[in-house]
């Protein structure tokens, strides 16, 4: 397996920065949008040979020391018996939300048999180019998969519906993260077996919570999803800047950045505790030398211990593909 991915996020020094994007197989690329023309999203992602193909298509192309398989983080709503489908122009829509305390699921059935595509389409990945990159696989974090679960649908950049929720029933919103935190840990020790070799956590909302908040409701789960998997492990909520040293403290072993957080003042902040990221993922829709300047300056920032570059969030589906090349091949050219 290359490891340079995995050394990275153990805090090694790298002869040069693994890279990877978030979305990384997604509508910027031709072949993805002819595929999706023959298979709605959910049955793209839970049918295993159409997900490899998915996720192989950036591999194909440039090659990143990184692979995420192509799923969702609201999979594992089904285990919870939260039924999901993805609307054209609204976003995924939970069509029986959880709209008051006896609506949270008292358990969650086997993980290993609800969501075994998952399984198949690690393993496949594994066989496929395993022995070349590190395959990625992740999950919701609590807060962000109660955020859709609550709203039912995409509720804004504020979230009201989730932060209404906590304050009418807090105890109803302490077990409904409690629910997500147990599927999330069975579904990562799966993946970890499948043959995921690093996974991330996308908390996406959890930098709207206070920090009492965080530190009451949702670090603790945090910390013990991330004790319940041996393989390196990734943390990411946007609009964390202020709040770096809670993310650090989550256990996990990277800290994931987004752009709004200068890349040197993290590195200064959390000290020898790796970090991923951070491009604002609008330079990417730059001319070349554009991609490539900005690319080489958040490295410098960086520096050549721990540090996995990525961007600081899911790539713009209007993203040239050469932008993108550029992106991957700057990392892949830099040397210390």
């Amino acid at each position: 397996m290359s490891d340079l991915l995995v050394r990275a996020a153990r805090g090694e020094r790298t002869e040069r920065p693994p890279v990877w994007l978030m979305r990384q197989a997604g509508r910027y690329i031709p072949e993805y949008r002819d595929i999706r023309e023959d298979y709605t999203f959910k049955e793209a992602i839970s049918t295993p040979e159409v997900a490899e193909r998915i996720t192989l298509l950036p591999w194909d192309r440039f090659e990143p020391d990184g692979l995420v398989m192509y799923s969702d983080i609201l999979t594992v709503l089904e285990p919870l018996g939260l039924d999901y489908h993805i609307e054209s122009g609204v976003g995924p829509v939970v069509e029986n939300p959880v709209e008051a305390p006896a609506d949270v699921p008292a358990g969650h059935a086997d993980v290993r048999e609800e969501l075994d595509y998952v399984g198949a389409l690690l393993e496949r990945l594994q066989r496929s180019v395993g022995d070349e990159t590190s395959i990625i696989g992740f999950a919701g974090g609590p807060f962000t998969l109660a955020c859709y679960a609550v709203a039912g649908e995409p509720a804004g950049r504020d979230q009201k519906p989730i932060r209404r929720f906590r304050v009418e029933h807090p105890e109803a919103f302490r077990d409904l993260l409690e629910r997500f935190a147990d599927v999330v840990v069975d579904y990562l020790e799966f993946q970890e077996e499948a043959g995921a070799d690093v996974i991330q956590l996308f908390d996406t909302y959890a930098g709207l919570l206070t920090p009492d908040d965080y530190r009451e409701f949702v670090q603790p789960l945090h910390q013990r999803i991330f004790d319940a998997v041996d393989v390196p492990s990734i943390a990411f909520a946007r609009n964390s800047g202020g709040n770096l040293d809670l993310l650090a403290d989550s256990g996990a072993d990277v800290v994931s950045l987004d752009w709004t957080v200068d890349m040197a003042d993290a590195r200064e902040e959390l000290g020898e505790t790796p970090v991923q990221g951070n491009l604002d993922p609008s330079y990417l829709l730059g001319d070349d030398d554009f991609v490539r300047e900005q690319t080489e300056r958040v490295i410098e920032k960086a520096g050549p211990e721990g540090h996995i570059l990525n961007l600081g969030h899911g790539i713009d589906r209007e993203t040239p593909v050469a932008n993108a090349r550029a992106f991957v091949e700057t990392a892949k050219q830099w040397e210390w």
